[in-house]
Parts: C-alpha cells; structure tokens; sequence
C-alpha cells in the first residue's frame, strides 16, 4: 500500500491518527485475523469434527500440515463457487435498480449535504425468499442444500471479493474530492486501509457502503440458515430439529427486522462515522454469513432435540431481547427524526445536541446492546451443551459490542466535553444494568 502518496490534509479532511484497533500492529493484524477466523471456525466445526474442537495439542501438528500441503491450499478453491457468488452480487445489484422503492435523506455529514437511498432492502429480501421457497417446494430440501456443500469455497470467494473490493475503494479515495472518514486519513496507508478511508464512497446514486452493509451479507446469512435446514432436513427423513426451527426463525426475524426497519441504519456509526474499508467489507460480505450462521451449520449436522421445557424457555428469551432491541431502538430512531410520542426527557450540550436521559435510553446508554446480546445467547443456547464452539458468536459480539461502545464513548467525550460528563452522571450505566 506504500506506493500511494498522501495529499495535504484539508480543513474539510483533516489527518487523523492510527489510535483505534491498536493502531498500526493492530490492524495489520486485523486483516490477516478476520478471514482466518472464518475458515479457522469452519476446520474445527465440521461434520469430521463432529462439530467439537480438536485437542490443542494437536492444533499444532494439523495446522503445519494442513499449511504445507499444497493439495489443502488447493481444496479452498471452487470455480463453481466463485461464480455464484458473483452472481449473487450481480443479481443484488439488479434487484436494487429494478425493484421500487422510496428515496429517503440521510444524516446531514460535514460537507453540509445529505445523502439519499432507495429503500428496496426488504423487497429484495421477500423476492428472494419466494425464489427459494418455490425451489424448496418443487424440488425438496434436497433441492437446496448446495451452499453446505460448496461452504469452504463460498468463504474463500467472500474472502478474495472482499479484498478486492477494499482495495479498489481505497485507491479510488484519492481522487480529487473525496469527503474521507475522520478517523480514516492518517499517515499509514494499512491502518486506513482497514478503517476506511472514504466516508461513503458512491457510483451516481448507487451508494455502496449503505448497499453492502444490508443486502448480500445480511440476506444471504439467511440463506446460508435454509441451506443448512435443508441439509439436516436430507439427513433426517424431510425434518428439522425443533433447535433447527428456532435458530432458523430466530436469525430470520432479526435480518427481517434490519431490513424492514432500513432507514434506521443511516444514522448509525458505520454509514455516519466510519469509512468503507476492509473492515466493513469483508464484515458484511464475509464475517456475517459465515460466522453468524454458526449455529445452523452445526446443526446442520450435529442434530438438537431441545424437547417441550427448553424450547419455549429460550423462546422466550429471545422475545425478551428483541423486546429491547426493538423497543430501544425504535426510542432512539424516532426521536432522531423529530418525533417524541412519549414526551421523552433529554438534556441539550452547549453543541446544541439532545442527549436522552428517560425510556431506555435513561436507562442504559446502549439498551439496544444488552437487546442485541441477549438475542445472540439465545441462539447460541439453542444448540445445547455439546460443544463450546456455536457459543463463539456470543463471546465475538460482547467483545465488538464493548468495543463499540469505548469508541463511541471515545468520541463523545471529545465531542460534548463536560456535558458528556453530566450526561454519564444521569446515565450511568453502559449497557449492563447495575453492573457496567
């Protein structure tokens, strides 16, 4: 990445440093780790694995001949693969131009302008599950179980897009013009490279963060679930596990919910704040699918009967996370767009912001993050006590979620000064009541 020049640095664009993620060392790091991960968390929950992570002594021995074999290198290819998958973009892309769908403005940004989106997120969403169903139901489960079989080449094609993709926008951010993230024009071409360098990089009215941030990711983490539904439904005579259903259901309503609720995300940190680079990318095209559909693929092969106590108690539990998330968010969401309906409390800084201190969000100071972690152990919990590894995604997102919230509390305490420090008296607790 060396052999770009830096421009000057610009009132509008001014250099920042490579603070976040541990900076330099940290976010090379980054790079390597996240795809490992994924491919990491398919080798050791795998129908050889029986879905249970080997010995650690032994990780050692598998890893240098696994690494040393070019025959395994080879084995994370497929051709097939690769051009599904673009496909699947191509047809995300298509489904965004063709289907209807409103035009809404963003956040103003810095620039002093606001960006528009069509909404046609939970259109594309419902069009490709009626696709699906109908080839379900004419061919059998079996009809649809091709994603567990080409899994490890899926990833490697997520993967090698991702990069692509991240290096194509980071070049094309030094271009005359670009509004780059405030976090994202440091001195080092690989820490902006990870953070992102461009704030919301577009072709015409095409915005590509926003786009990838909700469409193939996210839908086709759904996807991924039927897929591995279908396969356990092959092994085990046309059915699923009442665990199966419940994973299935659970991760659906929540894709359901992002995309329904689509304006919602254009006042989040990743469109508002952060850049589009390869963190968000291989985030939303690789990480979600492949890691988020944890569970399904270990049940996929690994079937759990949760019978008639379990089943409804975790039910529950997930009605009660996503009564927060929901709940807390649709607080927040409206409030931000002009409308109070419950007469909510809110303090103003001296920057002429409001900052909620009654609902939930007097409550905590990310109620939707407690929401949010409940849904995910009740995913978890619905593949029983067999192994540790389908309770990976509840650990990943208290950590992301923490840090999250440091780097929000980070820049509010810049951004509010001693009015943070008021607000944080009135709400002191982050997102665990009582406890932090």
């Amino acid at each position: 990445m060396g052999i770009l020049s830096t421009p000057p640095a610009s009132d509008l664009n001014p250099r920042s440093a490579a603070s976040e993620f541990f900076g330099v060392v940290g976010t090379c790091a980054c790079t390597t780790l996240v795809p490992s991960v994924i491919y990491a968390l398919y080798f050791v929950c795998n129908e050889h694995s029986g879905g249970c992570p080997p010995p650690l002594t032994v990780l050692p021995i598998y890893a240098h001949n696994a690494l040393t074999d070019p025959s395994w290198w080879r084995s994370l290819w497929d051709t097939q693969a690769f051009l599904v998958y673009l496909a699947w973009l191509a047809y995300n892309i298509l489904a965004w131009w063709i289907l209807p769908g409103d035009w809404v403005e963003g956040t103003q940004i810095r620039n002093g302008t606001k960006k528009r989106y069509k909404i046609n997120a939970f259109s594309t969403l419902l069009l490709t599950l009626g696709i699906v169903t109908g080839t379900i139901v004419r061919g059998g489960p079996e009809s649809f179980t091709w994603i567990y079989e080409h899994w490890i080449g899926l990833v490697t094609a997520s993967v090698i897009y991702s990069f692509l993709q991240a290096i194509v926008l980071y070049v094309v951010s030094f271009r005359e013009g670009s509004l780059l993230a405030l976090g994202g024009n440091s001195e080092s071409h690989i820490y902006n490279f990870w953070i992102g360098r461009e704030l919301n990089p577009s072709i015409c009215s095409f915005d590509l963060k926003s786009f990838f941030e909700l469409r193939p990711g996210l839908i086709g983490w759904v996807l991924v679930d039927i897929s591995m539904a279908c396969e356990q439904a092959v092994r085990n005579g046309g059915t699923i596990t009442d665990s199966m259903a419940l994973v299935v259901l659970f991760q659906t309503a929540y894709v359901f919910d992002a995309l329904y609720n689509e304006p919602a995300i254009f006042t989040t940190m990743d469109i508002v704040t952060d850049g589009f680079g390869f963190m968000l990318t291989v985030g939303d095209l690789a990480w979600v699918p492949f890691t988020y559909s944890l569970q399904a693929r270990f049940l996929a092969f690994n079937p759990v009967n949760l019978g008639p106590i379990w089943t409804p108690l975790i039910f529950t539990l997930q009605a009660i996370g996503y009564w927060i998330f929901r709940a807390s968010n649709s607080e927040k969401d409206g409030f931000r767009m002009g409308r109070n309906p419950k007469n909510l409390t809110f303090m103003t800084t001296e920057r002429g912001s409001k900052l909620l201190i009654s609902g939930w969000w007097g409550w905590l100071q990310h109620p939707n993050y407690l929401g949010d972690l409940i849904m995910t152990f009740s995913w978890c919990a619905a593949t029983g006590l067999k192994s540790p590894i389908p309770y990976f995604q509840i650990t990943y997102f208290l950590i992301l979620l923490l840090h999250r919230q440091a780097r929000d509390e980070e820049d509010c305490r810049k951004k509010y000064g001693r009015d943070w420090t008021i607000y944080t008296n009135l709400v002191p607790y982050r997102i665990f009541p009582y406890v932090y």
